[in-house]
């Protein structure tokens, strides 16, 4: 393909991107292929000649589209919302035009500058302490894949700190923190570093988040039988029901246990820190004098296209210490002087995809009012459905909604007698009649023994008429099978 090539199959991509976004609310919500749809229309090996592009681009449309689940629909309630923007894209665009690893200031100055600068903007817009800035020279700010990777990086820097600070320690005693409610990040951690994980129990009357109480317990329980806990990985904004993890009585406690690692995962709840009036009640303040790293996630809630995590750390030097390889091919002038940023010694891989210019994009059409009137339209749409569960007949709320999230389940006035088994039964039905559906998508969860559903508002094309119409459906699938 020469560039003349190009710009046509361009003019008619972005034509067919647009023609998508504005027919989302035409689709089914979710793909009706079956597993292995696409083995059986494609080609068992790759063509020995090279194909017209037009045939390409048409077999995208023909074969891949109707397989794919539509994350941005109005209807899509499910999980937590992954975003897609135009300004995103355009920036994928670009960044994809350019293509270099980016793991030394060296090899593409641009791409390391814009991530420091653009991780410094966000920690200003979510009122991060200044000691999280890049400028600051002491911690920072680093993009990674994921909130995953980004828990991971987290806990092998806390590892290497505690290790270098008690040697005679064997590995095999070490313990990393998680909760009950502790998205499945900190066990797979876990399970790749060859650590024991001890989670630790939250229940309804807490609202699900861990208290002090709790870890110091389980604290004391650790040590006197030999073990080292080392790391507390927290949440703000769980899965399963967007609980905010008591930091402000966690730090309490583990001031007094200065080896332990805080790290708190807000992937989703944490950019709602872009409204100041969320930021105390969900535990900013805690976070910024007490933790040791704090990571959210623009792509679910931040209008930012799938991946780019946000991860700060108050020192980035335990970063470095962990992850710092520098063989002598790697070095360069500025790396070995300190006067630039090598963002490989701030990750797992080597090298990182350009993923700042999308922050940039986003963040300048925007605005800080943009993002701030989005996921207030949010969460004023989730009020809305909450306030309606409250007032139902047949639902109950299982517990406090959450920002854009509220968690419920099926359990008409009617029928009191019901117990806790058969209403899991119960729920269990509905939902599997709601997920059979085409036109709408939520996720189901257990809390504690209780099986609930998850709805969480987050498409920016997600209208009040949206959220009526689902409950609406959900009324009359309830109705249908409270008949049965």
């Amino acid at each position: 393909m020469n560039a003349e090539q190009f710009r046509r199959a361009g003019y008619q991509a972005i034509d067919r991107i647009c023609d998508y976004h504005v027919t989302l609310r035409d689709r089914p919500v979710l793909s009706q292929v079956e597993p292995g749809y696409l083995r059986k229309v494609l080609p068992s090996s790759a063509p020995t000649e090279g194909e017209d592009f037009q045939l390409i681009a048409d077999d995208y449309q023909k074969y891949v589209v109707p397989g794919l689940t539509h994350w941005q629909h109005p209807s899509f309630f499910a999980y937590f919302p992954t975003s897609s923007t135009f300004e995103g894209i355009l920036a994928e665009l670009y960044a994809s035009s350019t293509s270099n690893p980016g793991f030394n200031w060296s090899v593409s100055p641009a791409c390391t500058e814009l991530e420091a600068v653009v991780m410094d903007w966000i920690a200003q817009l979510l009122g991060l302490d200044q000691s999280f800035y890049n400028i600051s020279e002491v911690g920072g700010g680093v993009i990674q894949p994921s909130a995953s990777e980004s828990a991971l990086v987290a806990t092998v820097a806390a590892r290497s700190r505690y290790i270098r600070e008690h040697p005679q320690v064997a590995m095999e005693n070490l313990v990393l923190y998680t909760t009950t409610q502790t998205h499945s990040l900190g066990k797979k951690a876990g399970f790749i570093l060859g650590l024991k994980v001890r989670a630790l129990g939250v229940t309804a009357q807490d609202d699900f988040a861990l208290r002090g109480d709790t870890l110091k317990v389980a604290l004391e329980e650790d040590m006197n039988a030999g073990f080292h806990p080392f790391i507390l990985i927290g949440t703000v904004g769980t899965t399963s029901s967007g609980a905010v993890d008591r930091l402000d009585e966690i730090a309490d406690v583990a001031k007094h246990y200065p080896f332990l690692w805080l790290h708190v995962d807000a992937a989703w709840a944490g950019v709602a820190f872009v409204c100041p009036e969320y930021r105390e009640a969900y535990q900013l303040p805690a976070i910024n004098v007490y933790v040791d790293s704090f990571c959210t996630s623009f792509y679910k809630w931040g209008l930012i296209q799938f991946d780019g995590s946000c991860l700060w750390v108050r020192h980035r030097k335990h970063l470095t210490d962990a992850l710092d390889v520098t063989p002598e091919f790697l070095r360069t002038k500025f790396g070995n002087a300190g006067t630039a940023i090598d963002y490989r010694n701030w990750q797992l891989g080597l090298g990182k995809r350009f993923r700042s210019l999308k922050f940039w994009f986003v963040l300048r059409a925007r605005g800080v009012k943009g993002l701030q009137k989005y996921i207030g339209d949010c969460i004023k749409l989730n009020t809305k459905f909450a306030q309606s569960m409250y007032e139902s007949e047949l639902f109950s709320v299982v517990t406090k909604p959450s920002l854009a999230m509220t968690v419920f389940r099926l359990a008409p006035k009617a029928s009191p007698q019901l117990s806790a088994p058969e209403l899991n039964i119960l729920n269990r039905a509905f939902y599997a009649r709601l997920a059979a559906r085409n036109d709408i998508a939520l996720t189901q969860t257990d809390l504690n023994g209780l099986f609930c559903i998850r709805m969480v508002i987050g498409a920016e094309q997600t209208l009040e008429s949206d959220v009526d119409r689902a409950l609406a459906l959900m009324k009359s699938e309830a109705m249908v099978l409270l008949k049965k």
